[in-house]
């Protein structure tokens, strides 16, 4: 996991910090290219087909192929033009200094929002690709990296994702508003100006462009998308538009309309955006709304085939919802969890023994983990703290994911963290206070734990801290009661960190 960095609130920051990212990839992707670029048998555009499960690595060849020193004048649009200017010595050079990293290791959000782009790529591929046959690869790498700029942003502050996905898909918040809340800038401005700084193929920015410096001639074309049924009144609007005529004819409108139909379909396959991008599709390619529908649902089934992974979600797994279901929305609330009174009360009296029954801090923190959910919270964090307060580093965890069992923190990076350590204390988060301490807690933390509620407390041994506790009630609201039974399972534990450290004496 990342560590956490402070959030830019201008476009200069934003670019300083997104340039500099350096992103992962899979260890078993990454081997498997460095095999292929040592295989002489292995033509360039063999490797490059290759690659192109590897989004991270396609974005770093291309990125040094197009960067600001070649002398080149054209940006490599392709990945093929980028193995052929790097060539495999200088590309091997550069596939080195990729982290290669176990898949668990590597935020979700990241993995999530790559996945959106390969499922965009699959989209161009199936009906764009094949009527435009001289222009495949750039129309599939182009569709391929259109989201690129995106994906060092979410790697640095994955809790940006979350926020977005659930504030704008789930409770329909308008985007503009969200990203500056959240970005201090707008969105597609800051992909723009990166896709930009990093000369990435020119339909890329020219799809950034149309949706920043003239979203009008998008509008026009939605509105005339709008009236599918009546193919010929359309071209008759086309007729009286000559400059949008031409404009919708532009092989390089594929990449955005590949991406506009995975991100909508991402949501939802029948809400309003997915209609629209649906539509304009259909005006791009002469079809009617139900050809198209049937043409993006075999694409987004192809590439569930080729790319699902078990922990992300893929649009294609609604297809088997009602038609109206959306994922974000089907979320029950947050069962309530049940205590266990009489296995709560056994382990705090573990915990509470004197001399300490502990053979190691290993065993103290499965009691105390096993307390916590004895007590009713299912989502538990025990974090231990090193002798400096420079790092919190996770000694025990319950449901939640796999990644929470490697977590590394640097509490330099977060004031709350800071101050938890400094001194025994306590944080309750509530929609009341979320919005003024939820930029101060770590991203990846914060992806852990979904939600408006969450408890966060430290403890102590010998007048030091050397535990953070963090719980949750799924993310659901946590009630007095809930957090008094919390407060006495921490003291129970703060003994016993306490009388584990004099065992010896």
């Amino acid at each position: 996991m990342p560590t956490q960095k402070p959030v830019p609130q201008t476009l200069d920051a934003w670019l300083k910090q997104l340039d500099g990212a350096r992103l992962p990839v899979a260890s078993e992707q990454h081997e498997r290219v460095r095999k292929a670029l040592l295989d002489s048998r292995r033509s360039l555009r063999e490797i490059a087909e290759l690659m192109q499960d590897s989004p991270a690595i396609a974005l770093t060849l291309i990125r040094e192929a197009n960067r600001k020193g070649s002398s080149l004048s054209e940006p490599a649009e392709s990945l093929e033009q980028a193995l052929t200017r790097l060539g495999l010595s200088r590309t091997e050079a550069l596939l080195n200094q990729i982290p290669a990293l176990d898949v668990a290791q590597i935020p979700r959000e990241l993995r999530q929002l790559q996945l959106i782009s390969l499922h965009a790529a699959q989209q161009a591929n199936g009906l764009f690709a094949n009527r435009l046959a001289r222009l495949r690869q750039e129309i599939h790498w182009g569709s391929l990296l259109f989201f690129a700029p995106l994906w060092p942003l979410v790697y640095n502050h994955p809790q940006l994702f979350n926020e977005w996905e659930q504030r704008v898909l789930g409770k329909g918040e308008p985007a503009a508003r969200v990203e500056r809340e959240l970005l201090g800038v707008p969105l597609l401005q800051l992909c723009l100006a990166l896709a930009r700084h990093w000369r990435l193929p020119d339909w890329i920015v020219q799809g950034y462009r149309l949706l920043v410096e003239d979203r009008r001639l998008l509008v026009k074309a939605l509105h005339i998308a709008h009236d599918n049924e009546h193919p010929l009144h359309q071209q008759q609007m086309l007729d009286a538009d000559p400059h949008l005529r031409r404009w919708l004819t532009q092989p390089g409108n594929s990449i955005l309309l590949a991406n506009g139909l995975a991100l909508s379909a991402h949501h939802n396959w029948s809400c309003q955006h997915s209609q629209r991008w649906q539509r304009l599709t259909g005006l791009y390619l002469h079809s009617t709304l139900g050809e198209v529908q049937q043409l993006v649902h075999q694409q987004a089934v192809q590439s569930a085939w080729q790319h699902a992974q078990a922990d992300l979600w893929h649009p294609a797994e609604a297809l088997l919802w009602p038609w109206n279901a959306c994922r974000l929305q089907l979320k029950s609330p947050p069962a309530v969890v049940k205590s266990e009174p009489n296995e709560w009360k056994t382990q705090c009296a573990r915990l509470l023994a004197t001399p300490s029954s502990f053979a190691n801090t290993l065993q103290l923190t499965d009691c105390a983990r096993a307390a916590l959910l004895a007590s009713g919270f299912p989502r538990v964090l025990l974090l231990l703290a090193d002798r400096t307060h420079t790092r919190l580093i996770t000694q025990q965890a319950a449901g939640l994911p796999l990644e929470a069992g490697q977590l590394r923190l640097e509490p330099a990076h977060s004031q709350v963290l800071k101050r938890l350590l400094a001194q025994p204390g306590q944080l309750r988060l509530s929609p009341a206070n979320m919005a003024q301490f939820s930029a101060l807690l770590p991203g990846s933390l914060k992806a852990l734990f979904a939600g408006e509620h969450l408890l966060l407390r430290s403890l102590a041994s010998n007048g030091r801290v050397v535990m953070l506790l963090i719980a949750d009630q799924n993310g659901g609201a946590i009630s007095d009661g809930q957090l008094q039974v919390f407060s006495k399972t921490a003291q129970c534990i703060e003994r016993a960190l306490t009388s584990f450290a004099r065992r010896g004496a």
